[in-house]
């Protein structure tokens, strides 16, 4: 069997918000190979397996390939890392020097693996890593030495499963050729212009929901929220935050839209309406949801998941948080998939 080859391909925009430049460099990825999968908004994924007999080339070789069309074309750097597995790949690609290449092969993956720090596994983020290191867990190859039955009983069934896998290299997800997801929106307009940041933060709570909501039917997940907040006199503030990891539940969401409000620094504005925008969307698969210590995060999600089965079979609004009973904003006006100001 032909060992699978992923090329993760790493662009240095000049402007991280350029879609067009980054939709331009995805062309050129598939002038190589048609197996792209965008990581918006400056990478992606190629599965060059079948690519490498084509062009006649090595990994290195077909990457250099990448590397030249991209400098050439459009005058970009890429940054490449190449892998038996996306999870591999994209590790590699973080360490890897600007413009240059990596290369993995599968005879590599455990000593490339074991002398990384955990909090460099995929998956692993503070919190997780905090806690392997209270254990003596310093290295990858520490995790992969500890036997999965401790692991589980450590962390969970799935988290310490996923720890095992990851920590012996193992990624079974393949590259998923599919469209750029475009940003999700829901928007709130004031019955009247509003003055009152208790019912601000009512829109603010209502909205994130409502995108959460949508991002889980949609299987999704956002890594930066949008707040957008037009007043009386119809000028518009914007601020937007990347999340420190991507997600469909709705506190985060919620407590992110609250810090992007408090930026404003509204004093006594006449808020007219509100708008909270999902963008970065990629697959719920491609979220990593990190370890959690607090117990009132479990107990959230738990709700949450009540809740979606709910909406699922009596219709939205079922359940809703107790401060969301009565409502100051317009019911009528329904969330749109773009941006209004």
């Amino acid at each position: 069997m032909t060992e699978r080859r992923i090329l993760h391909a790493h662009w240095h925009l000049p402007h991280n918000d350029d879609a067009d430049l980054y939709a331009q460099l995805l062309a050129v990825a598939e002038g190589i190979t048609p197996r792209v999968q965008a990581i918006p908004p400056d990478a992606a994924h190629l599965d060059i397996t079948g690519a490498l007999r084509y062009w006649q080339r090595d990994s290195e070789g077909l990457a250099a390939l990448l590397r030249l069309r991209t400098l050439a074309l459009h005058g970009v750097q890429t940054t490449c890392a190449v892998a038996p597995n996306r999870m591999l790949a994209t590790m590699a690609a973080a360490v890897t020097p600007p413009g240059m290449t990596t290369v993995i092969d599968a005879e590599d993956v455990e000593r490339w693996l074991r002398r990384r720090p955990v909090a460099a596994l995929y998956g692993v983020g503070p919190a997780t890593a905090g806690k392997l290191r209270t254990y003596g867990l310093y290295t990858i190859g520490d995790v992969a030495e500890t036997p999965m039955p401790t692991l589980v009983r450590l962390f969970g069934a799935a988290t310490g499963r996923a720890l095992h896998a990851h920590a012996h290299g193992q990624d079974p997800r393949t590259v998923q050729t599919q469209p750029i997801a475009k940003p999700l929106t829901a928007d709130r307009a004031f019955e009247h212009d509003v003055l009152d940041p208790a019912e601000h933060r009512r829109a603010l709570l209502d909205l994130a929901g409502e995108v959460a909501a949508r991002l889980r039917d949609g299987q999704q997940a956002a890594g930066e929220l949008a707040l957008s907040v037009r007043y009386a006199d119809r000028s518009v503030s914007n601020r937007s935050r990347t999340l420190a990891e991507a997600t469909a539940h709705t506190q985060p969401i919620a407590a992110t839209a609250y810090e992007l409000y408090e930026l404003f620094g509204l004093q006594r504005a006449r808020v007219r309406a509100i708008s909270l925008r999902a963008q970065d969307l990629r697959p719920s698969s491609e979220a990593s949801q990190q370890l959690t210590l607090d117990p009132g995060d479990d107990r959230a999600l738990a709700v949450e998941a009540v809740t979606d089965r709910a909406r699922a079979r009596y219709g939205p609004g079922t359940i809703r948080p107790a401060t969301l009973a009565a409502k100051a904003f317009s019911p009528a006006l329904t969330p749109s998939e773009g941006h209004r100001p």
